[in-house]
């Protein structure tokens, strides 16, 4: 079974950091292009990085870029968001997302899903 699982949100003040965690099992990490994707409750999911191993490819949107990187490792399946300079509009919930197609943001693109994890950021 095809799992993903989400960690490390949490409660910060704006101009902080956190550093998100997504650990997969039951598939091989490299052969799946995994994204971060968020939602605010009403308003659509905004996929804001995605990363394929195989072909080295990283993502990252215009909304989060020079603030968000992404790192991996491969030996632990694991996938990390770490967010710098949050700031209140960044508050949402964040998910994991994994296929076997090409890096998208958009989130019909990915079948698998964590359980997603609460960031709140507060001003």
């Amino acid at each position: 079974e095809k799992q993903l699982v989400e960690s490390g949100g949490g409660l910060v003040q704006a101009g902080g950091s956190l550093r998100l965690s997504c650990v997969a099992s039951g598939f091989r990490f490299d052969d799946y292009a995994i994204g971060w994707i968020r939602q605010v409750p009403g308003k659509a999911r905004e996929g804001i990085s995605c990363f394929k191993s195989k072909n080295d490819y990283t993502y990252i949107a215009d909304s989060v870029k020079g603030r968000f990187t992404i790192s991996r490792d491969n030996a632990k399946n694991t996938l990390y968001l770490q967010m710098n300079s949050l700031k209140p509009e960044d508050t949402a919930v964040y998910y994991c997302a994994a296929d076997t197609g090409r890096c998208s943001v958009l989130a019909s693109t990915y079948r698998y899903w964590g359980q997603g994890t609460q960031v709140t950021v507060s001003s």
